[in-house]
């Protein structure tokens, strides 16, 4: 299906779903307000209003076809916008300057088009603050679409990102971004990944043939809306995973979103966390607190609409990281529409579900520990485990319209003596935490086989080998300098949780 139709297809989903808001839960569902003004919503120049992306004050720097885009990120300046034009860009754009807007240019239904030809890992990558990339497709890359690292005060926006490997878009650790509007398919670990970051608004995005479509990690303060998640293996996540420097996730709100139909067959890494994501599951809660789910559509879901649980999910060690807290506490459901789901559930879901006499699965389903939880009207879901969830007071969250701040934040402080540390956040720890595997082996691990070579790791880094058929090959990074390299190495094997 062409994009502008898909683009049409979404708004009338969401059309259907502000009535049926109205219908079912006897109220409209209001449009949020505009981001905050220091975020153009459409990069010109001229539009100095704060130090945030799309604020462009400098050079409009045109791209055309034949044209290396790194080659004009190279020549820009903080405030510069850089206009890219259709035709096919085979190469990886990092970007290490604050205030720098990407943005394609969109011709008779011609993209500007990212191909890394199955051959190069990344896309975009930006440690710079300030950062808007928009309007670009990207394609057939072995790493990741667009990865934030460490990078504040972001938006991606208008993107169409296909089989990019294993995250389509991926802020790692940054504060106060905005993700919406992309559509995202084919990625086979999570199409959008909120990880390790705060105050982030993930509005209007359509996900689908991924291996989960949507997760907030290790992040607090999030708003997930008006997102179309469907025919992925999982939906909308929210994780707490054990190993990672950010030991919380909280303050989620899930809402507006029709989550439908997400059934496909999990393709992810064995191994990873997401590999054990059964097919048929809408949202999956696990180990995260105090999250809001509200006002979604969410019905077609093979094994179960809703999932709440704690770290026995996925089968994870708590005593791995005694500083993650394990169960998923304060869930708050509030007026969601949920029907025909669990037509086939997996085996465990299924044996639950007879001991209350039902072969379908359910609405919701919560297992595991946790507390102050509570839901609205349970009696209208098929469940299991909401006995303790009490009758929720809360009513409604209109009052949050978004989690993005009124001023923009300032750049992170990446002084020498903190440089493998903020590498390590920012780069390293969205595959590889402390003690448990996300997508790459373990810290732990990697301390085992480089005891006392911190070189090696610095080598491998610029130029890894895959080793290893269990595990996915990992993308070189060698536009990191060789100082930079030394100080996360020696930060890695210092680490000891």
């Amino acid at each position: 299906m062409k994009i502008a139709k898909r683009i049409l297809l979404v708004v009338a989903i969401f059309a259907i779903g502000i009535y049926c808001g109205k219908l079912f839960f006897g109220r409209g569902s209001d449009i949020p307000a505009p981001v905050p003004t220091y975020f153009s919503q459409s990069a010109q120049p001229g539009d100095s209003v704060g130090i945030g992306a799309g604020t462009v004050t400098g050079k409009i720097i045109d791209v055309k076809n034949g044209s290396s885009i790194q080659e004009a990120v190279g020549k820009a300046s903080p405030g510069d916008l850089i206009r890219i034009y259709p035709g096919v860009y085979h190469e990886t754009v990092y970007i290490d300057k604050d205030n720098i807007s990407l943005q394609g240019v969109i011709v008779n239904g011609e993209w500007p088009t990212l191909d890394g030809e199955k051959k190069q890992n990344d896309a975009i990558l930006y440690s710079g603050n300030g950062v808007l990339v928009e309007n670009l497709k990207i394609t057939n890359y072995k790493g990741n679409g667009i990865m934030g690292q460490a990078g504040n005060n972001y938006v991606i926006r208008n993107n169409w990102i296909v089989d990019t490997g294993v995250y389509g878009i991926f802020p790692q650790f940054g504060k106060n971004g905005v993700v919406e509007r992309n559509i995202l398919s084919g990625i086979e670990d999570a199409a959008i990944y909120i990880g390790m970051c705060d105050n982030v608004d993930v509005r209007f995005n359509e996900v689908y043939g991924n291996v989960a479509g949507i997760e907030i990690e290790n992040s607090r303060h999030a708003l997930v809306e008006y997102n179309y998640a469907h025919d992925n293996t999982g939906g909308i996540l929210a994780f707490l995973t054990p190993g990672l420097p950010i030991k919380t996730c909280y303050d989620v709100i899930i809402r507006n979103n029709y989550v439908y139909n997400n059934n496909t067959k999990n393709f992810g890494a064995v191994g990873s966390t997401v590999s054990h994501i059964p097919k048929g599951t809408g949202m999956l809660i696990m180990a995260a607190d105090d999250i809001t789910i509200e006002n979604n559509i969410v019905t077609g879901n093979d094994n179960a609409g809703i999932t709440i649980t704690d770290y026995g999910y996925a089968g994870v060690d708590h005593a791995s990281d005694p500083e993650s807290e394990p169960n998923s506490d304060r869930i708050t459901l509030l007026d969601n529409f949920m029907s025909n789901n669990g037509a086939d559930p997996v085996a465990d879901v299924k044996a639950i579900m007879m001991t209350k006499l039902s072969k379908l699965g359910p609405d919701i389903i919560a297992v595991g520990g946790g507390q102050g939880s509570c839901v609205v009207n349970p009696g209208r879901y098929r469940t299991f485990g909401l006995d303790a969830y009490a009758n929720c007071q809360a009513r409604d969250t209109r009052s949050v319209k978004t989690y993005l701040l009124d001023k923009p934040v300032a750049p992170r402080v990446t002084a020498t003596i903190e440089k493998g540390k903020m590498t390590y956040y920012g780069v390293c720890s969205g595959c590889h935490a402390y003690s448990t595997r996300l997508v790459g082996p373990p810290v732990n691990t990697i301390q085992a086989l480089y005891k006392n070579n911190a070189q090696g790791i610095v080598d491998f880094i610029a130029n890894p080998v895959h080793k290893r058929d269990d595990y996915p090959e990992m993308p070189p990074q060698n536009y990191l300098t060789e100082e930079t390299r030394k100080a996360v190495a020696e930060y890695m094997l210092s680490l000891t949780k």
